[in-house]
């Protein structure tokens, strides 16, 4: 079963009036994971035993005339950075592959789980989700669907794999620097970042990165995505920062209502954008334009990168994380990369961390004067190109860590912030736009996805494995 061939809502309601049975679907996306799997490499473990009694509790459920929850039967995959039941969280690091698994669900999962989902098993990561690609030493590298050159991305690669290879139809990811966009934008897949605190991060253990992460769902499409947050949104006491809700009702507030005006910044002021990627962004907004949206171009929206402070946040959760290994037999078997954040995160002072904390609030009151001209701003999903399986991305030919750069800032001033996928590139993966809107404006940047997702019309496939 090809889950890209079936909305979530479709789903859903073929289990509730009892067409297909949830132990079907489970049994279905288990099938993919075997026959599949072991080329993309999306998961890291599946439990197929568990999934089946989750769904036989279901199906009996239902058949009582129960109510099991608006995501009754859909299998998922967690990202193996949070906690469910019967899991080891192994955070894709060697150090912890043989960890006690965990007794309880992150509140993302059990709100899934309460919901009606099927937990089939733990989705790849790079180590901590410390990168934009996904591999690591005890479960190697996740594969992108769309050309098997190529890294998902990440942190969330495995779970966007997963989902753009047709294997699954909905899973968690979490996004600190951009570990939902980035990897959504690679795999074709419409995903948000949602306002920090819209789903809690708390529970008895504090977010690995610290106030720059969010959670969320991934899925394949913008009204999928809307559905499972319906699920998933609202205030926990164990979050400080959480956001209250109203019972949020999203994915029926999706209208075709697209936004008169958007500005569109092709490089945020402080980028070099690839060619090639820049070049399918303005077709798009092309798109946009003819179909009635007014387009302001604005060239600068922040004058400088704000990877710089972003970094000290990221660099000190590393240090707060595993400074206590440094000089210890343990710290040589982690990540070069991820030693060298935890190694800079050691050197930095509580005053830098203050002035970083300043940078949001600058980076964020920047922001608030352009949504005085328009409610949204578009840019490239990422600068650059993806990164194949070793080495980095790349812009104009030249390998290079910022062909990310646009997602990092946004984490910093907490905006919700959604990625379109838009066209294929010369390499056979997406190309996408990102979206960007006023403070806790979650429902007017998936209003915009939605109806530019009908405008723009991608409705590409990738050819492996489940549609060859």
């Amino acid at each position: 079963m090809d889950f890209r061939d079936y909305s979530l809502k479709e789903l859903v309601s073929n289990v509730q009036r009892k067409k297909i049975s949830a132990k079907e679907l489970t049994q279905s996306a288990l099938n993919n994971i075997e026959k599949f799997d072991g080329e993309i490499n999306a998961f890291c473990s599946v439990k197929p035993e568990d999934a089946l009694l989750q769904a036989e509790q279901i199906d009996s459920a239902i058949m009582k005339g129960e109510d099991v929850g608006i995501l009754a039967g859909i299998p998922i995959g967690v990202k193996d950075l949070e906690d469910a039941k019967g899991f080891i969280t192994s955070f894709g690091s060697e150090l912890h592959i043989n960890d006690a698994p965990a007794n309880e669900d992150s509140i993302l999962v059990q709100r899934m789980r309460d919901q009606g989902c099927v937990i089939l098993g733990k989705t790849n990561t790079p180590e901590f989700g410390h990168k934009g690609k996904t591999d690591n030493v005890p479960f190697g590298s996740t594969k992108n669907p769309w050309n098997l050159l190529y890294s998902a991305g990440g942190s969330s690669g495995g779970t966007s794999a997963a989902l753009a290879s047709g294997m699954i139809p909905l899973g968690t990811g979490s996004d600190g620097g951009g570990s939902i966009r980035i990897p959504a934008a690679l795999g074709g897949l419409s995903g948000i970042k949602t306002s920090q605190g819209r789903i809690p991060i708390g529970g008895k253990t504090p977010p690995g990165s610290g106030l720059l992460t969010v959670k969320g769902p991934m899925a394949n499409t913008t009204q999928d995505n809307a559905l499972a947050l319906d699920a998933t949104v609202g205030p926990d006491p164990t979050d400080i920062f959480s956001l209250e809700s109203d019972n949020l009702n999203w994915s029926d507030e999706l209208i075709n209502d697209v936004p008169k005006t958007v500005i569109w910044s092709p490089t945020m002021g402080f980028s070099t954008v690839d060619e090639e990627v820049l070049s399918k962004c303005e077709e798009a907004i092309n798109l946009l334009s003819n179909a009635g949206v007014e387009i302001i171009e604005k060239e600068t929206i922040w004058n400088e990168n704000p990877v710089d402070d972003w970094m000290i946040f990221w660099a000190c959760a590393c240090a707060r994380r595993q400074q206590h290994l440094m000089g210890t037999k343990d710290f040589e078997k982690i990540d070069p990369l991820l030693r060298f954040f935890i190694e800079m995160g050691t050197n930095m002072d509580g005053a830098s961390y203050a002035s970083a904390i300043d940078s949001c609030h600058k980076l964020g009151y920047q922001l608030e004067k352009f949504f005085e001209e328009a409610p949204l701003i578009i840019t490239p999903a990422t600068c650059g190109q993806a990164p194949k399986l070793e080495g980095d991305g790349f812009v104009n030919g030249n390998e290079t860590p910022s062909w990310v750069d646009f997602t990092m800032g946004i984490n910093m001033t907490r905006n919700p912030a959604g990625v379109i996928p838009i066209s294929l590139l010369d390499s056979g993966l997406p190309a996408s736009l990102q979206i960007i809107g006023g403070q806790r404006q979650d429902l007017d940047v998936l209003r915009a996805m939605n109806s530019f997702e009908e405008i723009i019309a991608f409705d590409e496939k990738a050819d492996f494995p489940l549609n060859t």
